[in-house]
């Protein structure tokens, strides 16, 4: 009963194991593989908005699955990301559809307007 409290709070232990290990996986690759992991990695957390855990630890497994065929094959880090590597990122991010902290703040804004025009979102024509 209290680890389903404690993962209220701080969150799935099972996905935290899951993310511990795909870093391991990163951290592993050869170079320069793992430094493209790490910097990809580094984006993501930062600029994907991805809120959901499921989505976020499936997303870092499938990143850590794609640098290693990459170090694997031997495919050239530019072969990977192409020319501009932050819409690289972006495209990758956008696959996993999960909820994004931007969704929900676009709700409350929506949900302050409406409340604070007393309409409920109705739009008025003047």
């Amino acid at each position: 009963m209290v680890g389903k409290w404690i993962e209220a709070i701080t969150g799935s232990l099972e996905q935290k194991k899951q993310y511990r290990a795909d870093m391991a996986r990163i951290d592993g690759l050869p170079e320069p593989y793992s430094a493209a992991a790490r910097a990809m990695h580094r984006y993501l957390m930062s600029c994907s908005g991805v809120t959901d855990g499921d989505t976020l630890t499936t997303m870092i497994t499938d990143l850590a699955d794609l640098w290693e065929r990459a170090a694997v094959d031997g495919t050239p880090v530019r072969a990977i990301v192409g020319d501009d590597p932050a819409e690289f990122a972006e495209s990758f991010a956008r696959a996993y559809g999960g909820k994004e902290w931007q969704a929900k703040e676009r709700d409350r804004l929506t949900s302050a307007i409406d409340a604070a025009a007393g309409d409920g979102g109705a739009v008025r024509d003047e």
